[in-house]
């Protein structure tokens, strides 16, 4: 898989931008805050429907402009196909697929596949549980694109049933009478089958990605593994074994009544997917708090690698993105990525300087100016 071509509008800093494309490395070279990163924003956004850098669409669409509208050309082996959306802060996003409108943006999700390696990807080791919980439910999307729905309708439950519980907490804050929780049963149900699903998906995808992991984090740092992968469930999920979708929906239907007195005192839901962890280990000990600067690079760099691996594996090669990577490594690791990533159908690369990018990383090269991007060499 390959783009051919990128076209932006009032996308970031971008009034207008079109870029032909080919497979291969195409590198994005220019000085900080020029809109390389925008470029290959808007790319991952189109496959993920998401940004790496921003939780929310108002910062991606140009100041002063209503919405903004990304458009790309994929290629699959002979098969073409025309992705586009438009952002509209505020509103419901939309979204075309070879002109046609009757689409829903998640329907896009499984056309343009990536996997993007950012300066951000530090926090997968350092960061919060979120961190770590976005990267598995990308990565389970990215393989079983229906799972969007599923993590949407997971969301929508979970605020039905968090008000619910913040109502019961506030009347018995204020002495009033206890409020009818009998709807309360019917969300926990909800909420333990469609949180089942997440986490049956969660758990099939670390069985898959534990030996990649540690065989990359071996390429890119040799001898300072092993790699450990483990989920850390809030309804005992990781200590029951593989017990299916109908084991884990009833382990968290019986964590949720084992948990209400305490919920409706707090008025949150204290169990479910939201509230699990993935704990990553290197050797005997966890990464967060002992690892080094190095060694939690290598870490997130192995956890990215895998991803490729297990998504090319199982489906159409995902395109590499490669944003700004280079300058935040020492040369041994930037030289063993470059190697591995070389072969990639097709590898975006963004650096502020030429001598970032690795020599083995030859290909198409474009200048990115004040908004203006231009091909300069390479085919």
């Amino acid at each position: 898989m390959h783009l051919t071509h990128l076209s932006l509008a009032d996308f970031r800093s971008y009034p207008r931008a079109e870029v032909v494309l080919g497979p291969g490395v195409s590198a994005f070279l220019g000085p900080n805050g020029q809109g390389k990163t925008n470029l290959v924003e808007a790319v991952g956004y189109l496959a993920t429907l998401a940004s790496h850098r921003v939780a929310s669409d108002a910062p991606l669409v140009r100041m002063g402009a209503e919405r903004a509208v990304l458009r790309a050309q994929v290629r699959e082996g002979e098969r073409q196909q025309l992705v586009e959306l438009e952002l509209n802060p505020g509103r419901a996003n939309r979204a075309r697929l070879n002109r046609s409108t009757q689409v829903r943006p998640r329907d896009l999700l499984g056309i343009v596949r990536t996997v993007l390696f950012a300066p951000e990807d530090l926090r997968l080791v350092k960061g919060d549980p979120g961190e770590r919980r976005r990267f598995l439910d990308e990565l389970v999307t990215a393989r079983v694109p229906r799972m969007a729905g599923v993590r949407a309708e997971y969301e929508r439950v979970l605020k039905q049933r968090n008000t619910l519980l913040k109502s019961a907490a506030m009347a018995r804050r204020h002495g009033g009478r206890g409020m009818d929780l009998s709807t309360l049963d019917v969300w926990d149900q909800h909420l333990a089958g469609v949180g089942a699903e997440l986490v049956a998906q969660r758990l099939a995808l670390l069985e898959g990605l534990r030996p990649l992991a540690d065989k990359a984090y071996d390429e890119v740092a040799p001898g300072g593994g092993p790699v450990a992968l483990e989920y850390r469930g809030s309804a005992g999920e990781e200590s029951a074994g593989p017990v299916g979708r109908e084991g884990y929906t009833a382990l968290l239907a019986e964590a949720l009544t084992r948990s209400r007195p305490r919920e409706i005192e707090r008025g949150v839901t204290l169990v479910g997917p939201h509230r699990d962890e993935l704990l990553l280990g290197l050797g005997e000990l966890p990464a967060k708090g002992y690892a080094s600067h190095g060694e939690s690079w290598s870490l997130a760099l192995a956890l990215r690698l895998a991803s490729y691996e297990l998504l090319r594996d199982e489906g159409p090669e995902p395109i590499l993105i490669l944003d700004d990577v280079f300058a935040e490594l020492d040369a041994r690791r930037r030289h063993r990525l470059a190697e591995l990533v070389a072969s990639a159908e097709q590898v975006l690369v963004t650096a502020a300087v030429p001598e970032d990018v690795p020599e083995v990383l030859a290909g198409a090269r474009y200048t990115v100016a004040e908004g203006q991007v231009s091909h300069v060499e390479g085919e």
